[in-house]
């Protein structure tokens, strides 16, 4: 169990240092893609440096009058 805890820690870590390779971090998140692609980067780890780029594209319902 400590060795599959210690995995997903740096697997995110990596994913958390390619986040901020691609300059994800900088600056304020404004809008609900930005969001998704920074998620899904960091939870993709390791694979974005297998050639992953993930990039998520949403949209959310505009509020009604």
């Amino acid at each position: 169990m400590r060795i599959g805890s210690v995995v997903v820690a740096l697997w995110l870590i990596i994913g958390l240092v390619a986040a901020g390779q691609r300059d994800y971090l900088n600056g304020k998140v404004e809008d609900c893609n930005a969001l998704a692609t920074i998620t899904v980067t960091i939870l993709a780890g390791p694979l974005n440096y297998v050639g992953m780029n993930p990039k998520i594209s949403c949209e959310a319902p505009e509020p009604s009058k």
